[in-house]
């Protein structure tokens, strides 16, 4: 069934307008008595098409639900910006996998240093590759791709969520199973880029009270460990 998301829904007049209406009148070409899925904000509305204008979809409400694919959980990536092609991998996979929101930052160790304006550019790209992921596996909300972030604000934003965790390849840190999430609304989970975190990065990490993870010997690329730490937590959580 297709899905479509919008910010507000009024019950008593559901329609799709937009590119949402172009989209279900022209692109897929819904005729009336078809059904469709509308998200807002997590839950589902179950409509049926009841006319097609040139520019306005109606529908009529049949029911409603929260979106059983999103987790009760909210997570939000810290990824320190790797080349672009990668954090669109990542972008897409953590979606798919339940994630809330990503926050791109910039670390010392950053291979790729966009400055904002450069990065705002491409932000609308990152915010599509989100949307289209997130229609894809059936979410009921889009995750957010905010603008890019210093490290210091990333960890600033960091302190106000229930649980913080910050992968770091050296030795010392704590494995997922070990740090107990019981209870945790909010998650924050800090990732570098292709060449990770500095040790004075770590520190200032660990003196605001973020918990290093360890996830092994093996070193992991810095697209591949998004997808591996996202996995894990959605699994630990009951959500996976």
């Amino acid at each position: 069934m297709p899905r479509f998301f919008t910010d507000e829904i009024n019950e008593e007049n559901i329609c799709l307008t937009g590119e949402n209406a172009r989209h279900a009148g022209f692109s897929l070409r819904m005729k009336p008595g078809e059904k469709l899925t509308l998200c807002s904000g997590g839950v589902d509305y179950e409509c049926a098409v009841s006319e097609i204008t040139g520019d306005t979809v109606y529908l009529d409400l049949i029911g409603k639900h929260p979106c059983p694919a999103e987790p009760d959980i909210d997570v939000t990536l810290f990824q320190a910006v790797p080349k672009l092609d990668k954090l669109e991998f990542i972008i897409q996979k953590s979606v798919e996998l339940g994630v809330s929101r990503v926050v791109p930052i910039l670390t010392r160790r950053c291979i790729s240093r966009p400055d904002s304006r450069d990065f705002e550019k491409k932000r609308k790209r990152l915010c599509r590759i989100s949307e289209e992921a997130a229609k894809q596996s059936g979410r009921g909300r889009i995750p957010e791709i905010t603008p890019i972030v210093s490290y210091r604000e990333a960890l600033e934003i960091m302190s106000g969520l229930d649980r913080k965790i910050m992968l770091y390849e050296a030795e010392g840190g704590k494995r997922f199973g070990e740090i107990g999430l019981t209870g945790a609304k909010t998650v924050g989970l800090l990732i570098g880029s292709e060449g990770g975190f500095d040790p004075e990065e770590a520190k200032m990490a660990a003196n605001v009270g973020i918990e290093r993870i360890w996830l092994g010997k093996r070193i992991l690329r810095c697209e591949t460990a998004p997808i591996t730490a996202l996995s894990i937590l959605m699994f630990l959580t009951n959500n996976m």
